[in-house]
């Protein structure tokens, strides 16, 4: 990525609009003209620059729409006639596919604004206490673990960038390896779990602002995809031990939509409506009406996902009743309309707002880490009543009741039943493709850890073959323009 010596400042321009939660700690107005020596001077500079950071994830490039996109389109559960996602759905992205392009450049910017509060903050002694100063620095370890835990899930190796870019000199670096930006990863999140605070003070702030709750969930999912099982348990154990979440699930499951800072919700990206730029995926995703216009949307659920949930029963997706546009599923709406409204559409965002919906997207979840707990402790030592209590309270709160370790007897068998729950609890909030790719992933490592549905079925169906080049997207044509030491994915 090219960029001048102003970028650092450039990029720290925020908007505190979204953070509206956080008006007491983050009180302080976006500044309109950044330079080297106005700015970083004292505690409101570095709470500003934390602002920023957290700004970096609502852009409509990332988690405003292009990531859920990217995690749920190229899976089985979602399909569209829109042209806008076809080489998504289809797999037949290029260097050139926008989405993937996009993301790849909001996340570098997101990583250029917290290495520069990494960079400058510590230095900072006017206006902020050392524990607030901590707190700050744990928050960004933890947003640079995630941009580049979605980074490499994506691309697979990318250049690790731990100082912001301030000159043109500074954007022609080389690619790590995979287990590169892994350790690099585990290194801010072991940064972060140290620093971070058990709570802000406040149930909406602590769903806004990493804390160490949040630091441990990612912990345990970015181990789980290294497949780690003895580290994913124990990042996932202190989560659940975590008092900020409640003793366990919420009940209903109905009560948990839309997303918007409730007690099981771990951490999510805040939106305020137009306020902020807004969040624009609701509108890309739900039928019209409530959906601000009529057009071909993204992310409509298969018919094979419909087929495979209980819509009886499973309180994820039984029917609640009449609404604006159709009829409410929990999890779906059948609208209600003719043509482009007419169908199956996601209902887990149920607010628009003309593009600026005021729902907000959900980074980490209890129910989540309950999976991930239940899916390590099977890979490393077999089926368990550990596991199975997992396991089983996922299923009891959707109301379908208890398994046990008799039906489930072999790992296979246990680990399909936690790969259909997982399909089932967590649809079409992002995860779904990333987890066929790992499915893969682990298959690739253990030709016995087999999984009913994996991305290279996907892609066999798409491509004619199961071509494993497309477990990752190519980097983007910009960033090879731009950056002459990085090298293009296999295949592309």
């Amino acid at each position: 990525m090219k960029q001048n010596k102003f970028y650092l400042y450039i990029s720290l321009l925020v908007t505190l609009s979204g953070f509206s939660a956080c008006k007491k700690i983050l009180d302080k107005p976006p500044l309109t003209a950044i330079t080297a020596s106005n700015y970083f001077k004292d505690g409101d500079d570095a709470e500003s620059a934390i602002t920023g950071c957290y700004d970096a994830l609502q852009d409509d490039g990332y988690y405003g729409s292009v990531f859920n996109l990217i995690g749920e389109m190229p899976s089985d559960d979602v399909n569209s006639e829109n042209a806008d996602v076809f080489a998504l759905e289809k797999i037949q992205w290029t260097a050139t596919t926008s989405q993937p392009a996009r993301f790849f450049l909001n996340a570098y910017k997101g990583i250029n604004r917290v290495n520069s509060v990494l960079k400058y903050v510590p230095d900072i002694t006017k206006g902020i206490t050392d524990g607030r100063k901590n707190q700050i620095l744990g928050e960004a370890h933890f947003l640079r673990a995630l941009h580049y835990y979605n980074l490499v899930r994506c691309f697979g190796g990318v250049t690790l960038r731990t100082e912001p870019s301030e000159t043109e000199s500074q954007s022609a670096k080389a690619r790590a390896t995979e287990a590169e930006v892994y350790a690099q990863i585990e290194s801010d999140l072991t940064a972060a779990e140290s620093l971070l605070p058990e709570s802000f003070g406040g149930q909406i702030i602590d769903r806004a602002r990493a804390t160490k709750g949040a630091a441990n969930a990612l912990q345990a999912k970015v181990f789980l995809y290294e497949r780690k099982w003895t580290e994913s348990i124990t990042a996932a154990a202190k989560v659940l031990a975590n008092g900020n979440y409640g003793t366990g699930l919420t009940t209903p499951y109905h009560d948990l939509l839309p997303f918007k800072n409730n007690k099981e919700s771990i951490l999510e990206v805040q939106f305020a409506g137009a306020d902020d730029g807004g969040f624009t995926l609701p509108d890309l995703v739900l039928p019209s009406p409530p959906a601000s216009y009529s057009f071909p949307k993204y992310n409509i659920p298969e018919t094979d996902l419909i087929n495979a949930a209980d819509m009886a029963n499973d309180e994820r997706w039984k029917k609640h009743g009449d609404v604006e546009g159709g009829t409410d599923y929990t999890s779906v709406i059948l609208g209600s309309g003719e043509g482009n409204d007419s169908g199956w559409f996601i209902y887990k965002w149920k607010n628009t707002n003309f593009f600026a919906s005021k729902d907000n997207y959900p980074l980490l979840t209890l129910d989540d880490i309950y999976l991930v707990y239940a899916e390590a402790s099977n890979e490393l030592n077999g089926p368990n009543a550990d596991a199975l209590g997992k396991l089983n309270a996922i299923r009891t709160r959707a109301g379908i009741g208890t398994t046990s370790l008799g039906a489930l007897s072999s790992k296979q068998l246990f680990r399909n039943e936690v790969d259909l729950q997982r399909r089932l609890e967590m649809a079409f909030q992002g995860d779904r493709w990333f987890d066929l790719v790992r499915y893969s992933r682990q298959t690739q490592a253990d030709a016995s850890a087999t999984h009913s549905v994996d991305a290279l079925a996907i892609i066999k169906i798409h491509r004619g073959s199961a071509n494993a080049n497309y477990l990752l997207f190519p980097i983007p044509l910009d960033e090879l323009n731009t950056n002459p030491l990085t090298k293009q994915n296999p295949g592309f």
